[in-house]
């Protein structure tokens, strides 16, 4: 019999990503650099199949869908035309007495330095420049200023004519991209989910204006079942459409799809109306048309974009908060204990199997690796399998559940005789004797309806 236990925190999913290799803090031997991670061999691979799982939705599933990836450093004047050198910009406080500097709309006392150590008087506000500066070419000069980008969407808008060109598509369409963007955020924490490197999904998805609101509802609905189709909880997500006066400069309407974290609600994805503000921005800078042809109008238009975004190391995050549980288990004999588990979807659980052998027993291991190479090399098996002989089976079984691995495969002494192994399952631990001969058959089958 198992009982859940109560809401995790913040402290224990931290805990158990360094423990099982799912996220490292980036230098720690030196010390560690505030607000950037390394994701280990697991983390790689959950990382991964959330990539992959969201270009199969969004790219491959769909006809009206092309993939992009842009340079991270762009031309400056990129930049001066999307109205991020002039916009892009968090009110900044300074404490007189301890120097620190914190966000002005993130105090909850104004004008009183939020340090429980301190709580001295405040600065007045200024603006802090979000994006990262660096030099391009040997010499420190204004000419050679260039910037880390702080989101792939600008590299999409200036490709709008080699995009055209070269797919041949037409409107609506879209144009999809994975990449890192960086911004120098003056509040980061709560583990991965404010950083300062980070890596983004966006789509500007481009219309005929008046067609823009219907397919901006679309959109919405479409992201939400992605959410969905990976097993996050109906009743963890919602809906938040931004009032008018924290609408960014270019958008006409911005919903964002928020996740109940352990410290409250967050947003994970945001999906905004940007209007034709950034074609128009770009073709007013460099001089080049940025126009749609209607072969049925037989005119130029600049469409207007919705923008779905969202952030791989925030919906990571979401993932890994909605799957986190704490069971206490009562066996036979009166004593219970609590196991730990990743209630992952099997389409993005960084190994879908392991196998085991009872022990190290070297009657059983030749035959668990063959086991092994027949699981991992079926076509009909996508994704990481793994061999795991280390610690007694409990603890094997244990380690398993923590990293989210959803089937197990035992080979033990009667396997020698009947050519059977055992399936335990991770959500139920409900265990069934399958036939070697049939077992791809039926991982296979678990793995695509769980």
């Amino acid at each position: 019999m198992t009982t859940p236990e109560s809401k995790l925190d913040i402290d224990k999913i931290a805990s158990l990503c360094k423990r099982r290799g799912f996220i490292f803090q980036s230098s720690e031997i030196y010390g560690g650099l505030a607000s950037t991670w390394d994701y280990g061999p697991l983390g790689v691979e959950l990382k991964r199949n959330i990539k992959d799982s969201w270009w199969n939705k969004m790219v491959w599933e769909r006809d009206d869908m092309v993939g992009l990836d842009s340079a991270i450093l762009m031309h400056p004047d990129t930049w001066e035309a999307s109205g991020h050198v002039e916009s892009f910009t968090d009110p900044l406080v300074e404490c007189t007495d301890c120097n620190k500097r914190f966000r002005e709309d993130h105090l909850i006392v104004p004008n009183v330095c939020p340090d429980t150590d301190c709580s001295g008087p405040l600065s007045s506000p200024r603006m802090f420049h979000l994006m990262f500066k660096t030099h391009m070419g040997p010499v420190e000069e204004s000419a050679s200023v260039v910037y880390l980008r702080p989101e792939t969407a600008q590299g999409i808008f200036v490709n709008f004519n080699n995009v055209i060109t070269s797919s041949r598509k037409k409107l609506p369409f879209g144009i999809a991209q994975i990449g890192k963007a960086f911004r120098n955020e003056i509040t980061t924490g709560n583990f991965i989910f404010r950083t300062r490197e980070f890596e983004m999904m966006e789509i500007e998805y481009f219309v005929n204006p008046g067609e823009d609101e219907v397919i901006h509802q679309q959109w919405l609905n479409d992201c939400l079942e992605w959410f969905y189709s990976l097993g996050i909880s109906e009743s963890n997500l919602r809906i938040r459409e931004h009032s008018q006066d924290e609408l960014s400069h270019y958008s006409k309407a911005t919903y964002d799809i928020e996740y109940n974290f352990p410290w409250g609600w967050g947003e994970v994805q945001g999906i905004a109306n940007r209007t034709d503000f950034d074609l128009k921005a770009h073709e007013a800078k460099s001089g080049e048309k940025l126009t749609y042809f209607d072969e049925n109008t037989k005119s130029h238009i600049t469409p207007y974009v919705i923008e779905p975004s969202i952030g791989v190391d925030r919906t990571f995050m979401t993932i890994i908060s909605d799957a986190y549980t704490e069971e206490t288990i009562e066996s036979s004999n009166g004593k219970s204990e609590t196991r730990i588990l990743l209630k992952l979807a099997p389409s993005i659980a960084p190994v879908k199997v392991a196998v085991l052998p009872l022990s190290r027993n070297e009657r059983l291991i030749p035959t668990a690796k063959k086991i092994y190479d027949l699981i991992r090399k079926s076509p009909f098996i996508t994704g990481h399998v793994q061999f795991d002989d280390a610690q007694s089976i409990g603890r094997r079984y244990r380690r398993q559940d923590e990293i989210g691995t959803p089937l197990c495969v035992t080979v033990d002494f009667d396997t020698l005789d009947d050519n059977a192994v055992t399936i335990r399952e991770r959500d139920s631990m409900k265990q069934n004797r399958i036939p070697i001969d049939n077992l791809v058959t039926i991982i296979s089958e678990k793995l695509s309806i769980q």
